[in-house]
């Protein structure tokens, strides 16, 4: 009987381990970890924040539906990885240090949320808040309701939404959120009390860390960038681009541009993305020593069957990860936001006082979903006898983004994003680096209809109820 450990509970994490176990069946035995005791869906906390859906609509218990499928399931945190030994030290909510063995491990570990990175950061600091997780949304919605009463009562405020590091990413998400604040103002009738700004990393407007995007319609190229600068100014949002945010303190960030300016901006309410680095797991060989530095990127993302070390000006198509399975261990693979990129998708720029400003590429939500299918089928492949045979980097998939810009299926709207493939790949496609033809770039309630069915198909997908494999990733 083989043992198939899965590190996390998130997109990757949760389809990982019920292909697993589909495909395993009781002859084997899949554990996962997680420190989290319920499954959360990231994509619809922009509503969260905003006080539109209510948190326990977002999330279910993972104890019962894994219990369920025969998935055992413990709640702590993964300290270290021991690879050559074959075992994850875990410690529980009580404190309590445990070994973990496996003969096959993913680590789905999502992001540690680096607000660390960034002075003065982060709602732990009081100085601004976040939605990457069910905790941060709730306090950015009171703090959001707050700004509103004030408004009510005739007050005019500045709210600023965006990324708040120099290397951050999920700009994705920040769009969406500021979309909805304004939609959400003009329905209160509150619209004309808030100066709405926007503040990102990106090289242009619309680039997503992604590069941008590109779509054709009746003959003419629509980019991403024209069709964001016409939506803020519909919305009448103000947006500054090619920026870190370098400290932030209560009502005030302090940046630098591309050109090593340096500069301020007020706010009374402010949702900054941090940067997004590995979790703080350690890898340690058989003879006690730390490998972590070897086993994973300066960010401390885990390698895999990548080309890193090439510069952003020579990385190809070819250079992405396909299997996600670790060249140094074979029986390791690592899905999600945690397996380590060749590179940026966007150009990096680094300004003359040495601060790095990039967009990086988001790993999240469907592309998560994807590579844990991947992972966890090039385990079953293994467990059977064969190599690994499923593979699909993210220069050879699909990638959606419905982005919310007002929650009711009746009068909302969305922007639906559609890419192929997500990373560009310039040797098939040499003008945009896509296949225009299957791209796309629209607005309307249509895609409001598809952000609200893609939340309940996903929450039943990932309960493992009846025929969620039908379901794609």
């Amino acid at each position: 009987m083989a043992k198939v450990v899965v590190i996390g509970a998130g997109f990757s994490g949760q389809t990982a381990a019920l292909y697993l176990k589909k495909k395993l069946g009781a002859k084997h035995n899949v554990t996962m970890i997680s420190p989290w005791p319920r499954f959360t869906y990231i994509p619809s906390l922009v509503w969260v924040g905003i006080d539109r859906m209510k948190p326990e609509k977002v999330m279910f218990e993972l104890a019962p539906v894994l219990q369920k499928k025969g998935i055992n399931f413990i709640q702590a945190w993964a300290r270290s990885i021991h690879p050559d030994d074959q075992y994850v030290t875990i410690e529980t909510k009580d404190g309590e240090i445990q070994k973990v063995d496996y003969d096959y491990v993913i680590n789905a570990t999502g992001p540690h949320l680096n607000f660390e990175g960034t002075e003065g950061l982060g709602p732990d600091e009081g100085n601004s808040h976040s939605i990457c997780n069910i905790h941060h949304a709730k306090l950015a919605r009171d703090a959001y309701l707050e700004q509103v009463k004030r408004m009510e009562k005739g007050e005019k405020v500045k709210i600023l939404v965006g990324t708040g590091h120099g290397q951050a990413t999920c700009q994705g998400a920040a769009l969406e959120y500021i979309t909805n604040i304004h939609n959400d103002l003009v329905k209160r009738g509150l619209r004309d009390r808030a100066k709405i700004m926007w503040i990102s990393n990106e090289p242009q407007l619309g680039d997503l860390g992604v590069g941008g995007v590109c779509a054709s319609k009746h003959g003419y190229i629509m980019k991403s960038e024209q069709f964001m600068k016409s939506l803020f100014a519909e919305q009448n949002i103000y947006y500054q681009v090619q920026t870190a945010v370098k400290k932030v303190e209560k009502g005030k960030v302090y940046w630098e541009n591309y050109d090593g300016e340096f500069g301020e901006t007020e706010f009374d309410f402010a949702m900054l993305i941090p940067q997004f680095k590995g979790t703080k797991i350690k890898y340690i060989d058989k003879d006690g020593q730390d490998i972590t530095d070897r086993l994973t990127n300066p960010a401390g993302f885990l390698k895999v069957d990548g080309n890193y070390g090439k510069p952003w000006e020579e990385l190809k198509a070819s250079d992405w990860p396909r299997t996600y399975q670790s060249p140094y261990y074979k029986n390791m693979f690592a899905a999600g936001i945690a397996f380590a990129p060749p590179g940026s998708v966007s150009k990096p720029h680094t300004t003359k006082n040495g601060t790095v400003i990039t967009a990086t590429l988001p790993r999240t939500g469907m592309a998560s979903g994807i590579i844990g299918k991947v992972a966890a089928l090039n385990i079953v492949d293994m467990i059977e006898g064969r190599e690994p045979s499923h593979k699909e980097s993210m220069a050879e998939m699909p990638g959606a983004c419905i982005a919310s810009i007002g929650k009711s299926i009746w009068n909302g709207s969305a922007a639906s994003i559609i890419m192929y493939p997500v990373v560009p790949d310039y040797e098939r496609y040499p003008d945009y680096g896509r296949d225009l033809k299957a791209s796309g770039l629209e607005i309307g309630l249509a895609g409001a209809w598809i952000k609200r069915t893609l939340h309940t198909m996903f929450i039943y997908k990932m309960k493992g109820n009846p025929g969620w494999s039908f379901i794609p990733e």
